[in-house]
């Protein structure tokens, strides 16, 4: 698909620099016109997928990473989170709920997050020379009616598994009862973006 603009940013493997990135793709992607639950969907991926970089790829060591953003025809922004560190030894054992090599205190669930949020998701990675994590996610034109609602959701409720472009729900039950499981009796998500894929679960 014939990019229509694009914007590269590279950044060190700090910590600090999570939130620029989130907030200069949420910025790149003002110009589709999106809904705040759709500008929520994308911080909330480009977060875990800088996240991942920072925390896996450079675990011992700062790193340069390289975020590219696109607008495609049709409406479609393409992210991709691009590091040069340890790899990935088994992507579709990574993609797994609950699966993580970061040790108690993380997840598990950034790619889960990453492909609830998002229309597309992709990992390539080579152990040993880094990960490339590309998303797209369409903005849909904004009929007339449709307004912006302060919670995100058209009932003002929390952005969080929604239907895809192609209508399939988005409700995942593996996905939901990983993160029931996860969120504990303290009430306290573990994860950016969780608290919206818990609100969304709840009910399921």
């Amino acid at each position: 698909m014939k990019a229509e603009n694009y914007v590269t940013l590279e950044f060190l493997s700090r910590s600090a620099n999570e939130g620029f990135a989130r907030m200069a793709a949420a910025s790149f992607a003002a110009q589709l016109d999106p809904t705040l639950d759709e500008i929520g969907d994308i911080k909330t991926a480009v977060s875990e997928a800088v996240t991942n970089a920072i925390v896996h790829a450079y675990p011992d060591e700062l790193g340069k990473i390289v975020m590219k953003l696109r607008i495609l025809e049709g409406g479609v922004l393409e992210l991709t989170v691009r590091d040069w560190g340890r790899g990935i030894d088994d992507i579709r054992q990574a993609r797994q709920p609950l699966f993580t090599t970061g040790g108690q205190e993380r997840s598990g669930m950034g790619f889960t997050i990453m492909e609830s949020f998002m229309d597309r998701l992709t990992v390539k990675s080579t152990p040993g020379k880094g990960t490339t994590v590309s998303m797209r996610k369409r903005i849909a034109p904004r009929l007339s009616g449709r307004r912006r609602t302060a919670g995100g959701g058209p009932g003002g409720g929390q952005p969080g598994l929604r239907a895809g472009a192609a209508g399939k729900q988005r409700t995942d039950l593996e996905h939901c009862a990983a993160v029931l499981w996860l969120w504990g009796g303290d009430g306290r998500p573990v994860s950016a973006g969780m608290h919206w894929i818990y609100q969304s679960c709840k009910g399921v």
